[in-house]
């Protein structure tokens, strides 16, 4: 059994996985984390990972219909020497057997490193991974109130600045859910207080959190409430203020999760009684919370959850108007389902 505990996984990434290890599986419902580890563990096992014959990168899709193209990748010498690492991006359809394959391949010290979606225990491409003493599956969940902090002080160390433990614990309790959006904040407070040494309170507070604004919550709770044309109104004016996609349907994917988790945990109770539980929630919102709660059934939820994180994974491959697209569609898709349920 090679599944690496979600509370290991920063160690492991620090150090350096075992050298034996061919195939590192990277998966989870934090699309931007799942992102993030990936990448660092690509581009650590090679010299230069600008260099397209070193670091090479697959779509799951082709390896769907080639399997034989992870070994012949694997299995190939670089032009000019040094490691070699293949980054297999998320697809949609089964490409486990091109995984198992490469596994059976000896004598090649290729890393392969596989990024995924959320992947149920019994999903192919996990149960290849665990079961082989030649793979490592990484679990990537929610950042937590110590995993934020280890973040913040990392990405701002790496721009030459520290940050006092007030103003990264407000910083942190504005972040979380979403790996990517959390370093988009964290970026963009390291650009405002470049060269100034200390990042304070009032800069925290200066940058302010777009992916938290309330605006942003507006969109959400109008698309899960059922409020169709609010939730198309809300949409064009972000898009037009040129806020990602991806980000937006981030946050809807976090919320989804919060709602199928107060959904679970407060089965039998009435709306307002699970909305009382639900922490950090403001109190102009707990109506058409109460409103979402009663209208979603934990197996609806899931589906959304569903949704949204594959349109997130296809907004954040996409990028620009076609995101938005993804975006759009799955927004009034969510908003008239709610409105159906009503």
């Amino acid at each position: 059994m090679t599944a690496v505990k979600a509370g290991e996984v920063e160690g492991l990434l620090r150090r350096g996985p075992d050298p034996r290890i061919a195939v590192i599986l990277v998966y989870g419902p934090d699309t931007g984390l799942v992102a993030e580890r990936a990448r660092r563990l690509a581009e650590q096992a090679v010299d230069d990972p600008a260099d397209p014959f070193a670091l090479v990168k697959l779509d799951g899709d082709v390896l769907a219909s080639d399997p034989g193209r992870l070994v012949d990748e694997a299995g190939t010498v670089g032009l000019f020497g040094g490691k070699r690492a293949v980054w297999v991006r998320p697809g949609s359809r089964n490409y486990a057997p091109a995984v198992e394959a490469a596994l059976t391949q000896e004598g090649t010290d290729t890393r392969i490193v596989v990024e995924a979606g959320d992947l149920a225990k019994s999903a192919p491409l996990r149960v290849v991974c665990e079961r082989s003493p030649r793979a490592l599956a990484i679990p990537c969940y929610p950042d937590d109130a110590g995993t934020l902090a280890e973040l913040i002080e990392r990405t701002l160390r790496a721009d030459g600045l520290r940050i006092t433990r007030e103003a990264r614990d407000l910083l942190a309790g504005s972040l979380g859910g979403d790996r990517r959006a959390s370093l988009g904040e964290i970026e963009k407070l390291a650009l405002y207080a470049r060269g100034q040494g200390e990042v304070g309170i009032e800069d925290v507070e200066a940058i302010g959190s777009d992916v938290s604004d309330k605006m942003l919550n507006a969109l959400i709770d109008a698309a899960f409430a059922g409020r169709v044309a609010e939730t198309e109104r809300s949409y064009r004016r972000f898009q037009i203020e040129g806020m990602d996609a991806s980000v937006m349907l981030g946050a809807a994917l976090r919320h989804a999760l919060t709602l199928l988790a107060t959904r679970l945990d407060g089965e039998g109770k009435s709306p307002g009684a699970m909305v009382a539980g639900w922490r950090g929630l403001h109190f102009r919102r707990q109506r058409i919370v109460e409103t979402q709660l009663a209208r979603w059934s934990p197996a609806s939820l899931r589906r959304a959850v569903a949704l949204l994180q594959e349109a997130v994974l296809n907004a954040r491959r996409a990028g620009g108007d076609f995101a938005h697209a993804v975006a759009a569609d799955l927004f009034l898709r969510l908003a008239s389902e709610a409105a159906r349920r009503g």
